[in-house]
């Protein structure tokens, strides 16, 4: 099994540098499959709902993938590939004025207007009221993840490490999501 294994990871990595937009894309696709279907059952919900299922992967295929892949490679550039304490610092706080409001606000209007075909009055209604908390709970966690991403994980491999930890993130915000649905009108 460790050869399979093995085999598996080369050839991922293989793609990783190859491939490696598609490689992303796909991974960010895949992982937040897992993370709805984790998230649907952790809420209940008996019989997998694979229409939700498939938005999801697509807007990780879609957006989360390639949007990663593309903000730090600019991250990289804007500041030279540096590792030092005071250029870790500097982007990670960029990323998380910039990058972590942004995908936290486009993720609860895909989510209310795509996957549950909410009116865009109860999508605004919700994300005034729960946007500053779900910001709030990612400024609580995303630095830590941001600075260990930038500090110690190469530049071809941050896309992936993120991509992880927005496995946990979208299991939270999807429960977050589906404990505020109010009926539909």
């Amino acid at each position: 099994m460790g050869s399979v294994a093995k085999k598996g990871l080369q050839q991922y990595l293989l793609q990783l540098q190859k491939h490696p937009l598609r490689t992303k894309a796909i991974t960010a696709g895949v992982l937040s499959a897992v993370s709805d279907i984790v998230a649907q059952k952790l809420s209940g919900i008996q019989k997998l709902q694979l229409r939700r299922l498939l938005l999801k992967v697509l807007f990780g295929c879609a957006y989360l993938g390639p949007f990663g892949h593309f903000l730090h490679i600019l991250l990289d550039k804007l500041f030279k590939g540096k590792k030092d304490t005071k250029t870790v610092a500097k982007k990670v706080v960029l990323e998380q004025l910039t990058s972590s409001p942004w995908n936290n606000l486009l993720f609860m209007i895909y989510y209310g207007l795509v996957v549950e075909s909410r009116p865009w009055s109860h999508v605004k209604s919700k994300i005034k009221t729960e946007y500053p908390k779900v910001q709030f709970a990612a400024w609580t966690v995303g630095p830590v993840v941001g600075w260990v991403n930038h500090q110690y994980i190469p530049l071809q491999f941050r896309v992936i490490f993120h991509s992880f930890f927005a496995f946990g993130w979208g299991i939270f915000l999807n429960l977050r999501a589906r404990s505020m649905v109010l009926p539909k009108a």
